[in-house]
C-alpha cells in the first residue's frame, strides 16, 4: 500500500508581517498552510530537540514576501499546500537544494525534486464522493464526463490548484485535445457552478443537488471524525468514498510539501526538521492531526482513511505533470468551465 506523509509542530506562531528573528536554535517557516494543523509536530520536534519552531502564515504572496527580503530573509523553510506553488518556488529561485539520506530514504523519488530543492512532507487523494445509494463501487477519472452524470456532478473551480494538477495529470496522459473535450463533458456534467471548497460537495450531495462530487481524501476525515462539527459530520454520512484511477493507472495523489530557503539562516536546524517530518513519528502525528497519506511507506494510515481501501498512487511523477499545470489552466477559461449553463 502506498503511503504519503503527515507534519507539523511550532514554538511560536507569528501574524502576518511580523519579523522573524534569526536567533540560535530555531527554525523559521514560512507556509501556506495553517500552522495549526501541523503544531502537534513542530511541538514534538521541539520537545525532542530543543529547538523553537515560528511560523509565518501567509495565505497569498508567499513568492513576494520571500522575493522582497531576499538575502536577509529568516525564513529557513518554505512550506507549501499544493505541488504548483512548491515548484513556483523553486523556479523563483527561492531554495537550495539538499543533501539527506534520511529524505531520499523516507520520500519515495517521485515526490521529490532529484536535485533536492522540494521533498514532499503528506499527500491527499483526489477521490470521489458519491450518494450512499448509488451502486458503484469503482470508477475512473475518464468517467466524469460520461454523459451518464449529466446534471448529476458537483467541483469546485476548475482552476483551484487542486483541480488543476488533476487536469493537468489528464493532459499528460492523452493530450490537450483529448483533455479539453473531457472538461466540456465535466462542464456539462455539472448540478451547479463550479465554485466552493470540497466540502460543499459533500454538503450538496447530502441536500440532493448533485449525486458525486470530487474532493479530497482528507476532508472526509476532518468530516467524519466530526472536527468539521456535527453539521459537516452529517454530510458525511450520506455518501461514500471511491478511490478513482486512472485507466491502466492508479489514483491521483497531490502533496503538501516543503523546500530550504536560498538563505536559511539556520541550516542545519532546518535540514534537522525537515527529517523529523518524515520520520515514523512526525508522519503519524500528521495522520492523526490532518487525515492525510503518509509519503513513508513504514508509517500508518488513519483509519478513516484506510477505510477507503489500499491507495495505488498512479505512477506519473509530480515532474511529468508539471509542464502541462500552464496550459491546464488555460484550457479550464477557454471551455467556460466555472461558467455554469443548465
Amino acid at each position: 500500500m502506498t503511503r504519503l506523509l503527515k507534519t507539523f509542530s511550532a514554538a511560536s506562531l507569528l501574524a502576518l508581517g511580523a519579523a522573524v528573528p534569526a536567533l540560535a536554535q530555531e527554525v523559521n517557516i514560512y507556509t501556506t498552510r495553517e500552522p495549526g494543523l501541523i503544531q502537534p509536530i513542530l511541538d514534538a520536534f521541539t520537545a525532542e530537540t530543543g529547538i523553537a519552531v515560528n511560523t509565518v502564515f501567509l495565505q497569498d504572496g508567499l513568492i513576494e514576501r520571500v522575493s522582497a527580503e531576499g538575502e536577509s530573509s529568516p525564513a529557513d523553510i518554505l512550506m507549501t499546500v499544493d505541488f504548483g506553488a512548491l515548484i513556483d518556488l523553486v523556479d523563483a529561485g527561492l531554495t537550495q537544494p539538499v543533501d539527506s539520506d534520511v529524505l531520499e530514504a523516507a520520500v519515495p523519488a517521485a515526490l521529490r525534486d532529484p536535485e533536492g530543492n522540494w521533498f514532499a512532507l503528506s499527500g491527499r487523494a483526489r477521490v470521489l464522493y458519491a450518494a450512499n445509494d448509488l451502486d458503484i463501487d469503482s470508477f475512473t477519472y475518464e468517467q466524469l464526463d460520461d454523459e451518464e452524470w449529466r446534471g448529476r456532478l458537483c467541483i469546485r473551480s476548475g482552476q483551484h490548484p487542486y483541480n488543476t494538477a488533476m487536469f493537468a495529470a489528464y493532459m499528460a496522459k492523452y493530450g490537450e485535445e483529448e483533455t479539453r473535450t473531457w472538461l466540456e463533458g465535466i462542464k456539462a456534467n455539472q448540478a451547479r457552478v463550479a465554485a466552493g471548497g470540497d466540502r460543499d460537495g459533500a454538503r450538496d450531495i447530502a441536500a440532493g443537488i448533485c449525486d458525486i462530487a470530487i474532493g479530497n481524501s482528507y476532508y472526509v476525515g476532518l468530516m467524519t471524525s466530526g472536527a468539521g462539527g456535527e453539521e459537516q459530520q452529517a454530510w458525511s454520512e450520506e455518501m461514500k468514498v471511491i478511490l478513482p484511477t486512472f485507466e491502466n493507472g492508479g489514483t491521483l495523489v497531490n502533496i503538501s510539501g516543503a523546500g530550504l530557503a536560498a538563505h536559511a539562516p539556520n541550516h542545519d536546524e532546518a535540514v534537522q526538521l525537515l527529517e523529523y517530518l518524515v520520520s515514523d513519528e512526525a508522519q503519524k502525528l500528521y495522520a492523526e492531526a490532518n487525515f492525510e497519506y503518509p509519503v513513508s511507506a513504514s508509517a500508518e494510515v488513519h483509519p478513516i482513511i484506510a477505510a477507503f481501501g489500499d491507495l495505488e498512487a498512479d505512477k506519473l511523477s509530480l515532474t511529468e505533470v508539471l509542464p502541462f499545470r500552464t496550459r491546464a489552466s488555460e484550457l479550464v477559461d477557454e471551455v467556460n468551465f466555472d461558467t455554469f449553463e443548465n
